[in-house]
Formats: structure tokens, sequence, C-alpha cells
């Protein structure tokens, strides 16, 4: 019931503070689970792939969101995922995992944070990990214009674009190897995925 609350709202926030450009939505699967990874560069392109996503999907998000004042509010209220970044968690693994088995969309920032910047970092082996383990395609989507002055420039009256693109789903190759071959098999499969991002932008 929140979800369907929040949705609605925040897609009008959006148009009233900038010029929503969305294309792709063709590219989005008709059912079954997927990873959505996005770029990330500043707070604001997880709330809008959730406002503006045709299905509601679960979404993951750094557990240090969850002591913002504001960020708080609104990750208690969707009902997010925390993950600590930098370490493995079973469990968490497991409940994303859950989350995917069951059929639903889940969104995820491969870079594990907030690039501050135009430019991409390296995304985290996880993201492969969770994708090898839970056997879904990833649906890669570039964001342009969510920098960290979106905000501050919207309230002066600036409708700068913010634009989704969402791309075709990627099916990665399976994870080979043992031990460091296996970690760099991984980490070949993350660079894939931000490869494809970049490809959008």
């Amino acid at each position: 019931i929140i979800r369907a609350t929040l949705r609605p709202i925040f897609r009008a926030l959006f148009h009233i503070l900038c010029q929503v450009r969305i294309s792709g939505y063709e590219n989005i699967p008709n059912k079954g689970a997927y990873l959505i990874a996005i770029n990330h560069v500043s707070l604001f392109e997880p709330p809008f792939v959730l406002a503006f996503w045709p299905v509601v999907p679960e979404a993951v998000g750094a557990v240090d969101i969850w002591s913002r004042p504001g960020q708080s509010l609104l990750a208690r209220l969707y009902g997010g995922i925390k993950v600590h970044r930098g370490e493995y968690d079973r469990q968490l693994v497991q409940k994303m995992v859950s989350v995917l088995n069951s059929g639903r969309p889940l969104l995820i920032a491969p870079e594990g944070g907030r690039s501050h910047t135009l430019g991409m970092r390296r995304a985290l082996p996880g993201v492969a990990y969770l994708v090898d383990s839970a056997k879904v395609p990833v649906v890669p989507v570039g964001i342009v214009g969510a920098t960290d002055d979106f905000l501050s420039e919207a309230l002066e009256g600036k409708r700068s674009i913010l634009e989704m693109r969402i791309g075709k789903p990627l099916w990665l190759p399976p994870i080979e190897g043992q031990g460091q071959a296996r970690r760099l098999s991984r980490q070949v499969n993350a660079d894939l995925i931000m490869r494809r991002i970049a490809d959008l932008l």
C-alpha cells in the first residue's frame, strides 16, 4: 500500500522538478525475475527508477542510508534491503537470491555507492555472484542528469533533463574456475555490466 502511494507521488515530484525522459521500456522483460543495474552518481537515481519502473521492484541500499534523516524514512517505508558495503553477508545474499527466485525484479547499483562524478567507478564483483546464483538476466540502466546539485538547481527553477535509458537484457557468461580464477571471472562479468551501462550513457 505504501509503495503504491509513494510511486505516483514521486513521479509527480520528478515531473515538477525536471523534464523526465525515458527510453527503452520495450527492453524490460514482460515476466520473470531480472536484476536492474544502474549507474549511481547521486541519491536521486534509485527513487527515479523506482518511481517510473512499470512494475514495483525490490531495492538494495547501503546500510548508512538507514541512519540519514529523510532517506531513512523513505527507505523504511519502501522496505529496502540493507547492504553493508565491502562485507560478505551470506544471509543477505540469500535474501536477494530469494527475491529473484520469487520472480521479482531487484534494483542494485553495482558500484556499491555514489560516485559523485559523471564518471563511473568499477563494479564490485558481488553483483556477478548474485546474478550467477539466481540465474537471471541483467537489465542495464543508464541515468543522465541526476547530479548532486540536481535538487538545488530544480528549486531555483532550472528544470533540467533527467533521463533514464533502459538497455536490452544481458545474460552473463557462467562463472568458471576455482579460487582466484573464479573471483576474476566474477569481476570480468561485473565489468561487463558496467560497460553495458556506459554504452547507454
